[in-house]
């Protein structure tokens, strides 16, 4: 189905764009949502007629939204839910959750703006990325925790592991980091050793066959002619 757009779509198109869709995204979320207008002749005068007043609403929109991620940067908000002991959530946060975080730090959203490719099922600190505006995103942290004081404690790099101790999480980063590089670097070790005896092998084994090739010359020239 081919629809105008009336403001900018992600991975889709501008404002003003021509674009082919699917019916149902078109029926069920662009159409209804008056994101975009049925491609045919009379919804492209009816656009041309409303361009200048929708791009006048969209620049202010986008100025609020604007200064709304402003007030957002660096914003954190603290989600308390019961975990284990391996730090599984008992359920999981979504973006209601998130977004009714966000309105109780004072900035009022819809769970339909917070982006989350999947529920967040594990205690720890989480980018959130929020849509504001099709053209105004903003990144946030969700401090997910099972106190406030485990939240205080993860928002300085801490965290307390199983044996009860405090564990200073950026130093533990760089100590698995380190391995795992480590352990990177020996399989790209073991992987030249095994080219180069498959190489030695192959040299090997060519030499044998000149070898072989040379006996048999040599017995052919020690046979009897005619």
């Amino acid at each position: 189905m081919e629809v105008i757009l009336l403001e900018r779509i992600e991975k889709l198109g501008q404002m003003g764009d021509v674009v082919t869709v699917k019916p149902g995204y078109a029926r069920n979320y662009l159409l209804p949502r008056k994101k975009a207008l049925r491609a045919s002749e009379a919804s492209r005068a009816v656009f041309q007629e409303q361009r200048a007043q929708l791009e006048a609403e969209n620049i202010e929109q986008r100025t609020e939204a604007e200064r709304l991620a402003g007030d957002m940067n660096d914003m954190t908000i603290i989600i308390v839910r019961q975990a284990s002991d391996s730090d599984q959530l008992y359920g999981s946060v979504t973006t209601r959750d998130i977004s009714t975080g966000i309105t109780e730090a004072g900035v009022t959203v819809d769970r339909r703006q917070v982006k989350l490719s999947r529920p967040i099922k594990m205690v720890g600190m989480h980018p959130i990325r929020v849509d504001l505006h099709p053209e105004v995103s903003v990144e946030i942290t969700a401090n997910v925790a099972r106190s406030t004081e485990e939240a205080e404690m993860q928002a300085r790099g801490e965290r307390i592991n199983r044996d009860g101790d405090v564990v200073d999480t950026a130093a533990e980063e760089a100590v698995q980091a380190a391995l795992e590089a480590e352990a990177v670097f020996e399989e790209g070790v073991n992987a030249d050793a095994a080219t180069a005896d498959g190489a030695e092998g192959a040299e090997a084994a060519t030499e044998e066959a000149g070898t072989d090739d040379a006996a048999t010359e040599d017995g052919d020239a020690d046979k009897p002619t005619g």
